[in-house]
């Protein structure tokens, strides 16, 4: 199955960063179903076809998801819009 792999640098707080990861896993349960659970400082989600993790670190996000086979074709679309997302809360500086 492929995955995404995404490490962005942020200049937040901790506690701000995932205040953020928190506002868009909000947005994504409402937008696409998407459940969440928090272990540490580590985002657990999943719905069908998609599942991973958003770690919360003291200067980086690092998200990692893996894509089913209905979302395949779409990998290249689905991580842009991640990068996006990121670019969006956390600054445009990112690998």
């Amino acid at each position: 199955m492929p995955k995404i792999a995404i490490h962005r640098p942020h200049q937040l707080s901790l506690a701000e960063a995932r205040a953020v990861v928190d506002q868009v896993a909000l947005r994504m349960r409402e937008k696409f179903g998407m459940q969440g659970q928090w272990q540490g400082d580590t985002l657990s989600f999943s719905r069908p076809g998609v599942s991973g993790t958003i770690a919360v670190a003291s200067d980086a996000i690092q998200v990692n998801a893996e894509l089913g086979m209905m979302l395949a074709p779409l990998k290249g679309m689905v991580e842009q819009e991640i990068r996006r997302k990121l670019d969006e809360h956390f600054g445009g500086a990112g690998a």
